[in-house]
């Protein structure tokens, strides 16, 4: 007999802007899923409701996120470094602002080590997909991104992917573009390869739009198919 249970899905970067629309998405459809979020503080915990099933964590301490990985069936990934402007830019004045990554928040360390961590608590429990939102612009090394706090924040999120991809869980990578803060399901979505879309003037999708596309994966994953 099928196993007609809703699937358990963790969604880590839950309070984050686009996290915190796929964790609310999830909640609205119970009678498919259990959403689980995993947040970096109290306050972010506070900010998307505080229920129980939010669990507070860093990713870059492999031992502080195991309890929130204990039975769930699959994965998105939405954590990410972000980098901050200094302080002092004056636009009236021309040039560029500066931005830097606090200590501790290096893509290096969110990126790769807290994303790394992640897939190997995944794998731990069994998880049967993982959604792992990243980027645009990985496929060009000197994109300027790149140079945002010397950060190199898309070599590191490229590493972290190849790490997905050679673990043994079967995945999707969904390599977004600018991120909107506007309403989604109203523009038609493209999708290509490569950073095809770099070379158009479709660079952009709203956050409402990921988080969909991050649901509708599984909705069409014979892996977590349980109707």
């Amino acid at each position: 007999m099928a196993d007609s249970r809703p699937t358990t899905v963790l969604v880590t970067g839950a309070g984050g802007r686009t996290g915190s629309i796929v964790y609310k998405k999830l909640k609205e459809r119970s009678d498919e899923y259990v959403a689980r979020g995993l947040v970096t503080t109290q306050d972010s915990k506070e900010k998307i409701g505080g229920a129980e099933d939010v669990f507070v964590g860093d990713i870059r301490e492999a031992e502080s996120i195991t309890p929130a990985f204990q039975g769930i069936d699959a994965l998105i990934i939405l954590t990410s470094a972000v980098p901050k402007m200094k302080p002092g830019f004056d636009p009236s004045k021309g040039g560029r602002p500066e931005f830097y990554y606090e200590d501790g928040a290096y893509p290096e360390q969110v990126d790769w080590i807290g994303q790394k961590n992640q897939i190997d608590a995944a794998k731990a429990v069994g998880v049967k997909q993982i959604v792992l939102v990243g980027s645009m612009g990985g496929t060009n090394p000197n994109h300027p991104l790149n140079s945002l706090g010397n950060g190199n924040i898309l070599i590191w999120k490229r590493k972290a992917e190849q790490y997905l991809a050679d673990s043994g869980i079967p995945y999707t990578i969904i390599r977004a573009g600018g991120l909107q803060d506007k309403e989604g399901g109203v523009r038609e979505l493209l999708v290509a390869k490569d950073d095809v879309l770099l070379q158009t003037d479709t660079k952009s999708i709203t956050r409402s739009d990921v988080a969909e596309v991050c649901i509708q994966y599984f909705t069409s994953s014979p892996l977590l198919n349980r109707h």
